[in-house]
């Protein structure tokens, strides 16, 4: 039996993943949840799967859950809040392996928390990674902690590379749906709206999520993570449009054979992946092969897409441009949400703050953070 501590228990992967305990309750359980803000969420799943830890974002919402979990006869957890309460979700001694699904850098924290512990880590938080990959890498080495992605692309390249050497791998390839705006007019982007930009062609994905996959920023947030998770040079991280979103990766070895992953648009497959790993426990996800009469494959429009070439010169550079284009895409997306500015406001905002950022490497988490405050205080000071 695996017990789990689940960060970011009520967003899409957290409530995947207890989709996945149910279906394989004699192989998992759970311990730690850290719900957030959605208090009514936090109360069914404290009610159904009956933690030891329950975390919320704040003080007042963790003394109202303490409250309803009364009135339910619901005793013996512990209601706590806060990245403390994180943080003690994650380094909960009965914890066998941690489940990172926090979006942006608020579970960064409870994250390292968790390596340094030694426990086993499935990461579906690509914002830590990329903030924060070199002080995460190093520290799993130190401690022999194992990180497998839950992100579906990363998930894929996991798979791939349990077949060859890291000397004999040539590029890694990612895969991009191309969103909703891969055949729009270039003229149009002008005037594209947030109702336009949150329909994806694909994925039922959150909202930034969904509007960075749109103008591949998350494409470009992939291909960092892929540097850190993989021990690549960015020069190595390939991306390729791929609308069918049928092949999740691919590896190209040095002797010219490609591997390629391919699998339902299921998140619950590279979940159980992480969690079982390295088992693979069968399980009610199948495959259609109908679906592989139609591949289509196309190199990024940079043009199209600036974000991608943002990413790119940003990986390059590594340390506080990472965090930077993380913490700027974050604001300005809220920008354009909020109809403050238009869809290519994105990238011209993160252009700008990338900028205005110095060459830097923080060596602690809090450093970081710090960082990352300094470049959203910067977004928004350009989009004030």
């Amino acid at each position: 039996m695996k017990r789990l501590a689940i960060l970011g228990s009520t967003g899409s992967i957290g409530q995947s993943t207890l989709s996945i305990v149910e279906q394989f309750p004699e192989r998992y359980s759970v311990v730690a949840v850290a719900a957030g803000r959605n208090l009514d969420e936090a109360f069914a799943q404290t009610v159904r799967w009956r933690p030891q830890v329950v975390s919320l974002a704040t003080e007042e919402l963790a003394g109202q859950l303490s409250a309803r979990l009364r009135q339910a006869g619901v005793t013996g957890i512990d209601v706590v809040y806060g990245t403390e309460g994180t943080v003690a979700c994650s380094t909960l001694p009965d914890a066998d392996f941690v489940v990172s699904a926090i979006v942006g850098v608020a579970g960064l924290e409870a994250t390292h928390a968790a390596i340094l512990a030694g426990k086993p880590l499935g990461l579906a938080n690509k914002e830590c990674m990329v903030a924060a990959g070199e002080i995460l890498t190093r520290a799993a080495r130190e401690h022999n902690v194992p990180i497998l992605p839950i992100d579906s692309e990363h998930n894929a390249v996991h798979q791939c590379l349990r077949v060859g050497a890291h000397a004999e791998v040539k590029n890694i390839w990612l895969t991009a749906s191309g969103g909703p705006f891969r055949t729009l007019p270039l003229d149009q982007f002008a005037s594209i709206t947030p109702e336009q930009a949150l329909k994806h062609p694909t994925w039922v994905m959150g909202r930034r999520i969904t509007i960075d996959s749109a103008s591949m920023l998350n494409k470009g947030l992939e291909i960092i993570e892929a540097c850190r998770l993989f021990d690549v040079p960015a020069s190595q991280v390939r991306v390729t449009v791929h609308p069918q979103s049928t092949v999740h990766s691919l590896v190209e070895y040095v002797d010219g054979s490609i591997l390629a992953q391919i699998s339902v648009t299921d998140m619950r497959l590279p979940i159980l992946y992480a969690l079982a790993f390295p088992e693979r426990p069968a399980s009610t996800l199948t495959f259609d092969m109908a679906s592989l009469r139609h591949l289509e494959f196309e190199q990024p429009d940079f043009e199209r897409f600036p974000c991608l070439r943002l990413a790119y010169e940003a990986a390059e550079k590594g340390g506080a441009h990472c965090i930077a284009l993380n913490a700027a895409d974050e604001v300005a997306v809220e920008a354009f949400l909020d109809r403050k500015i238009p869809f290519m406001g994105i990238p011209r905002t993160i252009e700008q703050v990338l900028a205005s950022t110095t060459e830097a490497h923080p060596a602690t988490i809090a450093g970081v953070l710090a960082a990352d405050r300094e470049a959203r205080q910067t977004a928004r000071a350009l989009l004030a």
